[in-house]
């Protein structure tokens, strides 16, 4: 599991404390930034437990903070501004195993307005977009099986070729399987030339349990 999956999870189980849940939904249902005290006044929880806690959903990424003067004055003597916090801009979702559909929303969408702008294919226009998007996330690595692991693939190594354990867009493969392989086939073949591993290639191989697309030698 890598950074992102794993700081998803930390976020997702420090909600579960009850406190820090009620101090957390208080916050984001409020139409502008709160401070400390406000949330210590509302739901009648000492102050000190508040800012500890609000700071905890801060380092997780939950929430932002700010500073506002909240006596109305500026200058000399207005006091220093509290700090407030409010929602952070970061979506939190958590899948086991993991799924990529933010990516695949991102490949279908450029490939769509690239086909529209050009009159290509669709379809060639994904696998395009597909193995740049690959080669750019396998920039600069030394090795396929880490770039494969970060984005959710489940490489297992078998004698000289590589099995993906996972397909990070199972849900939409159900529904669309032509359309996913080839997205998916494009993406390891871009992994591939991003991370300079010219003696193996990407084929499809669709096996139950596994996806479509197999490393083997090239």
């Amino acid at each position: 599991m890598h950074t992102s999956e794993t700081g998803a999870l930390a976020a997702v189980a420090a909600l579960d404390e009850p406190t820090r849940r009620r101090l957390y939904e208080y916050v984001v249902r409020r139409p502008e930034p709160v401070s400390r005290d406000d949330v210590a006044t509302a739901l009648s929880v000492p102050r000190g437990t508040v800012a500890f806690h609000l700071d905890r959903l801060v380092d997780l990424g939950l929430l932002a903070i700010g500073y506002e003067r909240r006596t109305g004055r500026s200058g000399p003597g207005a006091g220093r501004p509290a700090k407030v916090y409010r929602r952070a801009d970061r979506h939190v979702s958590v899948s086991l195993p993991e799924q990529q559909y933010e990516l695949a929303g991102q490949l279908l969408a450029a490939a769509v307005e690239e086909a529209d702008e050009t009159g290509c294919s669709p379809r060639e226009a994904l696998s395009r977009r597909a193995r740049e998007q690959g080669a750019e996330l396998a920039a600069g690595a030394t090795e396929i099986i880490g770039t494969l692991e970060e984005h959710g693939f489940e490489p297992r190594a078998e004698g000289g070729e590589v099995l993906l354990g996972n397909c990070p867009f199972h849900r939409l493969a159900r529904t669309h399987p032509r359309l996913v392989c080839e997205m998916n086939l494009g993406l390891v073949e871009g992994m591939l030339a991003g991370a300079g591993e010219h003696g193996r290639r990407a084929r499809l191989d669709p096996k139950p349990g596994f996806c479509c697309v197999r490393v083997v030698p090239a």
